[in-house]
């Protein structure tokens, strides 16, 4: 029964994805910027290294991980996305990059050898990953003693003004076919940062408050939740953004700030 609602779970998250795929190249990459930069940041990644990307979705974090290590060094892409990996493979290919290569994959069974990674990233995508526990493991596998693993995720809806608005909406939705995953579904670490001491991995946690900018209440429903919502009956899906508008937006024509605490997951192999 695990098995047949895992692969529910991931034919549900797949379709999402896949159906976000140019939203999210044309509006969300932007707005996450800062925190990538947060996830190199932390990174450090230096020529010569071959890095790991889960969840790469269109490639920012790739292709940025790609320049740092130069021709010496090598970035493979995952993602359960075959839509968002086509986008990624494209944008690859039109600046010129031949060091990073974009495949099918998810964190519960990485397709790469023991050993593998002197970094492994996962920017904003492991609050997606449905057996949390067996991708720590993974992540420890694929990586070289001494290997460093830097993630990033939401905080709690209080905390993250893109999570209440994206937890507001989908409380309108039917439940998913899988529970603990989505924008908030890692506020706390505490869980994950165990699981991966378990595998081999000290990590730490801290945090940084970022944020992206909306022109108006429209531009932002669309972007953040058009996509998940789109299903909806017209009525249920009306009263979800009334919801999100009463709570978040005192004028809907107005710009506004989504001001974001992001947790950085920072661990190394011992």
């Amino acid at each position: 029964m695990p098995q047949k609602n895992d692969d529910e779970a991931l034919t549900w998250q797949t379709g999402v994805w896949d159906t976000m795929s140019d939203v999210y190249l044309a509006e969300v990459d932007q707005r996450f910027v800062p925190v990538i930069d947060g996830v190199l940041r932390r990174a450090m990644i230096e020529r010569g290294e071959n890095v790991l990307d889960l969840g790469t979705g269109t490639g920012a974090v790739a292709l940025l991980a790609a320049a740092a290590v130069g021709e010496n060094g090598r970035v493979h892409g995952h993602d359960i996305s075959t839509d968002m990996l086509s986008i990624a493979t494209r944008r690859a290919f039109d600046v010129g990059m031949s060091n990073v290569k974009f495949e099918e994959g998810r964190a519960e069974q990485i397709p790469a050898e023991d050993s593998s990674f002197d970094v492994v990233l996962a920017s904003l995508s492991l609050m997606y990953v449905i057996d949390r526990e067996a991708a720590a493991r993974e992540i420890a596998r694929v990586l070289r003693r001494g290997g460093r693993f830097i993630a990033s995720v939401w905080a709690e809806p209080g905390e993250c003004d893109i999570v209440m608005f994206q937890q507001t909406a989908g409380s309108f939705a039917p439940p998913p076919p899988v529970s603990g995953v989505g924008p908030g579904a890692m506020a706390d670490c505490s869980e994950f940062v165990s699981q991966l001491a378990n595998a081999g991995i000290t990590a730490a946690v801290d945090q940084e408050v970022l944020g992206f900018d909306f022109s108006d209440f429209e531009s932002a429903w669309e972007v953040l939740a058009g996509v998940t919502t789109a299903k909806l009956e017209d009525d249920v899906r009306a009263r979800a953004k009334d919801a999100v508008r009463e709570l978040m937006w005192e004028d809907s024509e107005t710009p506004r700030h989504f001001r974001n605490t992001t947790q950085f997951v920072v661990g190394r192999l011992g």
